[in-house]
């Protein structure tokens, strides 16, 4: 029977991935998958605050990236490969995936910069026209707060 090894969760902190993280990990334990929890950091909001304040930005994208990727292994209650990495969101998560093979992107389809565009957040489409994998976007329900989620760029 088809199925999943590893499954990549791409979460930014956000209460918009709340949802996709619940359903990653779902299918990860029904399909007995590994499951890698993957934030971006993204380089150009870095690049794009003040220099004089650039390197503490940096730091507070990396701290709000490990507190994502915590709650990613609370919730998963098993055992999750936590990844931070620094560069252009969309970019990352598919050369993540690509990089351990992964068989499945998991994401949200806002993040904490998308709260109110109406469709797709531009990290998640263009994760979905790029990435060599299938890509799996859970959209948040009307009304759920969710419990945490991704850490890092827009999704």
């Amino acid at each position: 029977m088809p199925g999943f090894d590893t499954i990549v969760v791409a979460t930014d902190g956000s209460d918009s991935v709340s949802r996709a993280v619940a359903v990653a990990l779902d299918l990860a334990e029904r399909f007995d998958a590994a499951v890698h929890a993957l934030y971006v950091v993204d380089s150009g909001e870095v690049d794009s605050s003040p220099e004089a304040v650039r390197e503490q930005m940096r730091n507070a994208l990396q701290e709000r990236g490990g507190e994502a990727i915590v709650d990613v292994q609370k919730r998963a209650g098993r055992d999750v490969t936590a990844v931070v990495r620094e560069g252009r969101p969309a970019n990352e998560i598919t050369d993540y995936a690509r990089e351990i093979d992964a068989d499945l992107v998991a994401t949200g389809t806002r993040g904490r910069h998308g709260e109110n565009r109406f469709l797709i957040g531009s990290v998640a489409e263009r994760v979905v026209r790029t990435c060599p994998v299938p890509v799996l976007t859970v959209r948040q329900l009307a009304g759920e707060s969710g419990e945490g989620g991704y850490g890092g760029a827009p999704v």
